[in-house]
């Protein structure tokens, strides 16, 4: 069991460097997944069984796999799910995947997607402990202790700081910026197209998707696929921007057209718009009221 499933996220990681090399992402970062591909199909021990032993520590200590890698390896070893693959083939489900965490139905699962715009197990954690998951109608406390331990579960962690806050990100100017390029880099057809196996009965290669690097920080930005961005017909509009950086810092953020308040009709970062609103008032103050 322990070598057919080491050769399953082989094949995913290989799966992940060929998907990357179509859409043109840094061929450092292709390689990386193949490399760690190899690494993972050549192992003479178990995966669960060094991260049972060891940790994420005993992952990062295997030949090409770093800390990014090895989150995802242990995800898929947790989990049976990796929403960054899953994401890029274009068949993730927020929705659906939320429900599987015990007292998460589908209107709760579509109120926290549609408030704090994650798409993965893993946020959603982060969210139950940085005070995110608190603003979404319908989570008292009483849920959310019972939602961390759901989480704490699924995800094999044993201990969890009650005072875990997010990562550091990139700047908000930076992520408006990496929207302004993919957006009007999807108005020229300059990115490449991927076919969504969800929503896309026709198999169409529709969704523009693009890779690149800024000021240290690695960027994929692609237009939200998810079941609420269709129904509330934002699929033109929500673009999700996932970023990581040479020290393993990782995460996501979306932009949308802000509908309300003095920055209407902007894009703006959700979650970040008093810093949006910073911006815009230092960079086009003429422009935004105070």
């Amino acid at each position: 069991m322990g070598r057919e499933l080491n050769n399953q996220i082989a094949a995913k990681l290989q799966e992940m460097a060929e998907l990357l090399q179509q859409q043109g992402a840094n061929p450092f970062r292709v390689r990386a997944y193949q490399r760690a591909a190899e690494t993972v199909a050549g192992l003479g021990k178990a995966l669960t069984e060094i991260l049972q032993q060891e940790g994420r520590k005993g992952l990062v200590a295997l030949p090409n796999i770093g800390q990014g890698i090895a989150t995802a390896i242990a995800e898929l070893v947790q989990t049976g799910h990796w929403a960054q693959l899953e994401r890029l083939r274009g068949n993730l489900d927020p929705v659906h995947l939320f429900q599987t965490v015990p007292g998460i139905g589908r209107e709760l699962a579509e109120r926290i997607y549609r408030v704090l715009h994650i798409d993965s197990l893993e946020a959603l954690e982060t969210a139950a402990y940085d005070g995110r998951l608190e603003r979404v109608k319908g989570i008292g406390r009483r849920r959310l202790a019972g939602l961390r331990a759901s989480l704490a579960s699924m995800l094999g962690r044993t201990r969890r700081s009650r005072e875990r806050t997010a990562a550091p990100g990139p700047d908000v100017g930076l992520i408006l910026e990496i929207d302004r390029r993919y957006l009007e880099s999807t108005v020229v057809g300059e990115l490449p197209r991927i076919a969504p196996k969800r929503f896309n009965p026709e198999r169409q290669a529709w969704l523009p998707i693009l890779h690149t690097e800024q000021a240290g920080w690695h960027f994929t930005a692609l237009y939200s696929n998810s079941a609420l961005a269709h129904q509330l017909h934002m699929t033109r509009d929500w673009v999700v921007v996932y970023f990581y950086d040479d020290h393993h810092q990782e995460g996501q953020q979306t932009v949308v057209s802000e509908t309300h308040g003095p920055l209407i009709g902007r894009r703006v970062v959700r979650g970040r718009e008093a810093e949006c609103l910073h911006h815009y008032q230092a960079t086009q103050p003429a422009d935004v009221a105070p």
